[in-house]
C-alpha cells in the first residue's frame, strides 16, 4: 500500500514501498531509538529529581498495592513548575493507559499494545518509501507504545510526570465526570506525547491527500467527445 499524497501524474506507475528501501528503514529505526531513549531517560531523570530523594518503583509493590493507593509509593512532594501556569512536573504513577484511562487492566494493555505496534510497524512497510514525515510519525507512535510496554513489563504501572496547563479551570462551574475541574487534569509522560503527535501527523496526512485523491480520480474519469459521441 503506498502512502497517501501522491500526485495525479505519478499514478500510472506505483511508487516504491518502504519495505525494500534502506532509506526509509534507516529514518524509521533512527526515529524509533532516539524517541525511546527520550521517553526513558526522562522518565529515569523525573523519578530521581523531582521529588526531595529519587523514587525507585518497586515492581512487587506496584503489584500488591491496593486499589486506589497505588500513588501512595510516590513520596509527598511539590511539582515543579517548569513554565508558570503552562507545565509542571509531578510524579504519577498509572495502571492505566494514555491519561489514566482503563485503570487497572494491565495485561490487556500488554496485549494491545503488541498488537498495535505490529499493525504500525505492517503499516511502515507498506507505506511509499519517500514519504518520511510519515515513516517518522509512525516511528513516534511505536517509540511511545514501547516506552509505556517497558514501564508495564518493568514496573506493572506506567512512570508519569508531565502536567500541562496546571491552574487552568474549566468555565461556567464544569466539571468531568470524576469531577475535576481543572481543564487538563491529567498527567502523562513523552511516550504520550509522542504517540499524539505520531496519530496527529498522521491524520493530517490523510486528510490533505483526500483532495488530492479526488482530483486524481476526476483526471482520469472518461470525458464525452466533442460531438457528444
Amino acid at each position: 500500500m503506498a502512502g497517501p499524497g501522491s500526485s495525479p501524474s505519478e499514478s500510472s506507475v506505483p511508487a516504491p514501498i518502504a519495505w525494500g528501501s534502506k532509506r526509509a528503514w534507516a529514518v524509521f529505526v533512527a526515529v524509533v531509538l532516539l524517541s525511546l531513549v527520550a521517553d526513558l531517560a526522562s522518565k529515569s531523570i523525573a523519578f530521581a529529581t523531582i521529588a526531595d530523594d529519587p523514587v525507585r518503583i518497586s515492581r512487587t509493590a506496584v503489584m500488591n498495592a491496593a486499589p486506589g493507593q497505588l500513588q501512595a509509593l510516590v513520596p509527598p512532594h511539590t511539582p515543579v513548575v517548569a513554565v508558570p501556569h503552562l507545565l509542571e512536573f509531578k510524579l504519577v504513577l498509572n495502571k492505566g493507559a494514555v491519561f489514566g484511562m482503563g485503570q487497572g487492566k494491565r495485561v490487556l494493555f500488554i496485549v494491545f499494545t503488541f498488537l498495535a505496534l505490529g499493525f504500525a510497524v505492517f503499516l511502515f512497510t507498506r507505506w511509499e518509501a519517500r514519504d518520511w514525515m510519515a515513516h517518522s510519525a509512525l516511528a513516534l507512535i511505536v517509540s511511545g507504545g514501547l516506552g509505556n510496554l517497558y514501564d508495564r513489563i518493568r514496573f506493572a504501572c506506567v512512570r508519569d510526570f508531565l502536567h500541562p496547563l496546571p491552574t487552568a479551570e474549566l468555565p461556567f462551574g464544569l466539571a468531568w465526570p470524576s469531577g475535576e475541574t481543572a481543564v487538563w487534569p491529567y498527567v502523562s509522560n513523552v511516550a504520550d506525547a509522542f504517540l499524539l503527535i505520531g496519530i496527529g501527523v498522521l491524520l493530517i496526512k490523510l486528510w490533505r491527500a483526500d483532495p488530492d485523491a479526488a482530483a486524481q480520480e476526476e483526471s482520469e474519469a472518461p470525458r464525452p467527445s466533442e460531438d457528444g459521441s
